[in-house]
């Protein structure tokens, strides 16, 4: 359990829209200062704008990076702690899919895929380790389901989801001796923007970015002797479509 969440202070890669956004949403609902991060910096202050206008007296940073550069990420912890004084929380959370089938998958749409949702991941965890050594902190990754279910057109996305799974629950067991809790969340459909989705009243049926949010806060106030390493969450029931 992490006592006193308003001391707190959480890094969110791709935290300007989806779940990202949702997990900052709720983590300013508990008193916790939040730094997000993006490629576009318009999208994020739009993101803290939103967040601000909602929780009132909250903290947000926004920083622009890109998590398949190591370089980046150490630059983002660093002005994180150089404005907060201390680190937390990490969400690493960005992510991007390319599906197409391998035969016709091209080099760049690979390599985006593996350099953000995989080595994104490593490069955010070996750039906030440091700092969560010394806080005690809790490590998050949000994966998906698609990284125990392969499917067609998916080799770069179940590739990287897959890895993201193993690499997360070595963490976990690598970094516990050092009081780090490490979880890895996957999600199902969630009413998000990914894969060029708008989302509307038609996604009704899917996890709303809210949810992810509440598990994440629900994971921080858990009780320590407990921890849940491999979340899978999915819609309660599936979307009926129409015959």
């Amino acid at each position: 359990m992490i006592t006193d969440l308003k001391s707190k202070v959480a890094y969110i890669t791709g935290g300007s829209k989806g779940i990202g956004f949702g997990i900052a949403d709720a983590m300013l609902e508990v008193g916790i200062k939040v730094a997000i991060t993006g490629r576009n910096i318009e999208s994020l202050n739009t993101a803290k704008n939103t967040l601000l206008a909602k929780h009132q007296g909250g903290e947000v940073l926004v920083i622009q990076s890109e998590v398949s550069s190591y370089a980046s990420e150490q630059v983002s912890i660093s002005k994180v702690l150089a404005h907060f004084g201390q680190l937390d929380v990490v969400i690493a959370n960005a992510g991007v899919g390319h599906f197409a089938s391998i035969d016709e998958m091209t080099e760049e749409q690979w390599n985006s895929t593996i350099d953000t949702n995989l080595t994104g991941v490593f490069n955010t965890a070996k750039s906030s380790i440091p700092a969560l050594k010394e806080s005690k902190g809790y490590f998050i990754s949000i994966a998906s389901l698609a990284g125990t279910n392969f499917f067609a057109k998916g080799a770069a996305y179940n590739a990287s989801k897959f890895g993201l799974v193993g690499m997360t629950q070595a963490m976990m067991l690598d970094l516990r001796p050092f009081d780090i809790k490490v979880s890895t969340i996957m999600p199902g459909s969630v009413a998000t923007y990914f894969n060029n989705n708008q989302p509307d009243e038609n996604d009704f049926w899917k996890i709303q970015i809210e949810d992810i949010g509440e598990l994440v806060i629900d994971l921080l106030k858990m009780n320590p002797r407990t921890l849940p390493s491999k979340i899978e969450v999915r819609p309660s029931a599936p979307h009926k479509r129409p015959k």
